[in-house]
């Protein structure tokens, strides 16, 4: 009896142990979940826009002549829109003549032709200190041919960009 009683009791510990089963283990806690990644934004490429351009166009005169010819005058007022759409932009205004006539008086006659450019442009509202003038006289002419054609493109105002 004895050894029924013992092989009793072994058996109902193997019985508890595995009805019990094995002692459970916790089990590790789950890893950090990382935030979700951040979607990357990528900035747009901007290209700069290219610089404004301004294009001022010579103005021309008749022979001995410095007022502003009326077929001119389109031209002159298409320069004075620019300038004012452009308020830093700087200008001088060059003064040239053709080959007829003496040195000193081309030179008085370029001069007075920019003053005439000069003058049209302060009355369209484009301040003064924006603008500067030069005589050239028949200095420097565009071409050098004796014929009426030549000494027309010879007689004008050339603006210069300065700023």
């Amino acid at each position: 009896m004895r050894k029924t009683s013992i092989a009793l009791i072994i058996m109902f510990l193997v019985m508890a142990v595995f009805i019990s089963g094995c002692p459970k283990k916790t089990p590790p806690p789950p890893p950090p979940v990382a935030p979700p990644p951040q979607p990357v934004i990528e900035e747009p490429v901007v290209e700069p826009e290219p610089a404004p351009r301004i294009e001022l166009r010579t103005v021309f005169f008749d022979y001995d002549k410095y007022n502003i010819r009326t077929d001119q005058a389109a031209r002159l007022a298409d320069n004075a829109e620019q300038l004012m759409r452009f308020p830093d932009v700087k200008v001088r205004l060059e003064g040239h003549c053709d080959e007829r006539g003496t040195e000193a008086y081309n030179i008085a006659l370029g001069e007075r032709r920019a003053r005439s450019v000069k003058n049209y442009l302060t009355e369209y509202g484009i301040p003064a200190t924006r603008i500067t003038t030069r005589s050239y006289g028949e200095e420097r002419p565009v071409c050098r041919e004796s014929t009426e054609d030549c000494w027309q493109r010879n007689r004008r105002v050339e603006f210069i960009v300065v700023e």
